[in-house]
């Protein structure tokens, strides 16, 4: 199962999750976004994963949050400005195949992950 982790070294929270991850026995794939953002198609895919809209993969305490969120930008709007402000997306995300979840708290992995065997 390919396993992705939307990451940030600097993140105690990304830190837990990537710890928890390996501990089920996967190898996760690690993309530090904040070198490598994702483009805006793959932010869309990561969106409908989510099953939300963009804007709430946004980090609200962000200093740069509130003058992008006054454009009043529409979903679009949004998966460019996630892309270009990558520092503006919610870490970490955890994608599975079809399904994605923000873990934070580290715990919300459960529901991606549920009673699944280590692989």
């Amino acid at each position: 199962m390919d396993i992705t982790i939307l990451y940030n070294p600097k993140c105690g929270t990304c830190q837990k999750v990537r710890a928890a991850v390996e501990a089920k026995g996967y190898k996760p794939r690690i993309v530090e976004y904040l070198k490598n953002p994702p483009s805006v198609s793959e932010l869309d895919a990561i969106s409908r994963k989510l099953g939300l809209e963009p804007l709430a993969m946004a980090r609200e305490t962000e200093p740069t949050y509130a003058g992008i969120a006054a454009k009043k930008l529409d979903r679009a709007g949004w998966l460019k400005a996630l892309h270009e402000n990558p520092i503006l997306i919610q870490r970490p995300i955890v994608i599975l195949e079809d399904r994605a979840i923000i873990a934070r708290p580290p715990e919300k992995l459960e529901e991606l992950f549920g009673k699944q065997p280590v692989p």
